[in-house]
């Protein structure tokens, strides 16, 4: 385990840290602003607990550079099970919907994410971190009130499938910001017909 740094002085820079599955942005900024005893720190934009990846962090001056990082463009390789439905879009959440007698081709698949690509709307999930009158809308969810939220522009730069195994697809995403790529996912079930059946 590492050891506190002891220096009480200020710490400047950006730490690129590898978020481990499991702990939210939040909390794994709280443990590293603790261990370094950094007086203001920032991550540039959220990831799910279920995601691992590259969580930049900000120290002190490095704080300015922030918004810069948090209006950037990110990338995501992620997996999706075709035929399930999640209250959350993810594997945590409680099933509402399950389909278990059907087939989808690859090439139907390939033909779904190319209606993907460029600007689309996207509506974001009651189990995020965006703010409804201060309150984030996953406290309005675990107590089982639906906001209404409108659908939001995204731009989809580069949708590519990387694996296809009869319902389990791989995707590697090229995104805009505020992208939520478990609705994605599940968004692109929904065009397959999925929802429907």
């Amino acid at each position: 385990m590492m050891n506190k740094i002891e220096n009480k002085q200020s710490v400047n820079g950006i730490l690129l840290l590898n978020k481990p599955q499991g702990l939210s942005s939040n909390a794994v900024l709280q443990q590293v602003k603790r261990l370094f005893q950094a007086k203001k720190a920032g991550h540039t934009g959220s990831l799910d607990p279920l995601a691992t990846g590259m969580l930049p962090i900000c120290f002190g001056e490095a704080t300015k550079f922030c918004q810069y990082l948090l209006n950037a463009d990110k990338c995501y390789e992620a997996s999706g099970l075709l035929g399930i439905k999640t209250n959350t879009a993810d594997a945590c959440g409680e099933i509402t919907q399950e389909i278990s007698n059907f087939t989808v081709t690859d090439a139907q698949l390939l033909t779904v994410l190319e209606q993907f690509k460029g600007k689309i709307q996207q509506v974001p999930s009651m189990f995020s971190a965006l703010k409804h009158n201060g309150t984030p809308l996953y406290k309005y969810a675990r107590e089982g009130v639906d906001v209404a939220r409108a659908a939001r522009e995204i731009i989809i730069h580069q949708l590519d499938l990387t694996g296809f195994n009869n319902k389990e697809f791989d995707i590697k995403v090229s995104c805009s910001k505020g992208t939520y790529i478990r609705n994605l996912i599940e968004d692109i079930g929904d065009r397959l017909g999925l929802e429907r059946m």
